[in-house]
């Protein structure tokens, strides 16, 4: 019974403090742009090629 009453707070903080941090990323603009990197990789860079 004590473990409770250290893990309940312990998890309510926990929780807090992710749901925090996942605030905070949506703040700063993480989610702004999904698809960017996905098709990113599906280009190609023509500068980056080296002559042949």
């Amino acid at each position: 019974m004590q473990s409770l009453v250290f893990l309940i707070p312990l998890a309510i903080a926990v929780g807090i403090a992710a749901l925090g941090i996942f605030f905070w990323s949506i703040r700063s603009g993480q989610y702004d742009d999904l698809d960017g990197a996905a098709e990113r990789i599906l280009l190609d860079d023509e500068d980056d090629r080296s002559p042949s």
